[in-house]
């Protein structure tokens, strides 16, 4: 095994992911497949990196814990908002039945479905279209994971998640500078929350997006 992915490991235990099924799909998951050329040198160290259209990777940590929040088994459907890379995607898809993702950018999907195939994960089904709506001809989920920003607690996928333990994982704006991971147990009509982790993402948006200039 490459020794940068053993001392990424190291460090996310260190930093308290414990689930050995996370740390095991971190590991078998080729990070540097996923980041721009100019970046490959630090495809392995424990940052978010820039990727096309003004987003990002996000930090292996932050991928890990939200991943772990889920409680993911292998018999569960997972809807994904924000494809972008498609690292996170594939880290979903060794753990789960199947996987389902959504992404607003043509170009981030396109390239994002490459890799998938290159990596030979059959199990992913992607959509272009707008994250805030999930993909309610797929629902109900087991679990959803939402890898932007929301501004209020995000009801409309909510409503997706399975009522008998759904587990929703998503970034929310706690103010105008702040967000915290959230996770949202749905029993029913019951909503419960939990705030998880201080994070940074890039805001959820609504709409197919025009394309920027690469």
């Amino acid at each position: 095994m490459d020794t940068r992915v053993i001392q990424l490991l190291m460090e996310l235990r260190k930093q308290g992911i414990g689930d050995t099924r996370v740390l095991a799909a971190m590991e078998r998951v080729p990070r540097e497949q996923f980041v721009a050329e100019q970046f490959l040198k630090h495809a392995y160290d424990n940052i978010a990196l820039p990727i096309t259209q003004g987003q990002t990777i996000s930090q292996p940590y932050v991928v890990a814990y939200m991943t772990e929040a889920l409680k993911l088994t292998d018999r569960m459907k997972v809807l994904e908002i924000g494809t972008g890379s498609g690292y996170q995607t594939a880290v979903l898809a060794r753990l789960s039945r199947r996987v389902y993702t959504i992404e607003r950018y043509r170009s981030l999907l396109t390239t994002a479905e490459k890799r998938l195939n290159e990596l030979k994960i059959t199990n992913v089904v992607t959509k272009l279209g707008d994250g805030n709506k999930g993909w309610i001809e797929q629902a109900p989920f087991d679990r959803i994971l939402v890898t932007a920003a929301a501004d209020t607690r995000p009801d409309g996928l909510i409503a997706q998640l399975s009522p008998n333990g759904g587990i929703m994982v998503a970034p929310v704006a706690v103010n105008t500078t702040e967000q915290d991971v959230i996770r949202y147990t749905r029993e029913g009509d019951d909503i419960r929350e939990e705030r998880l982790l201080p994070v940074r993402f890039v805001p959820l948006l609504p709409g197919i997006a025009r394309e920027a200039a690469t």
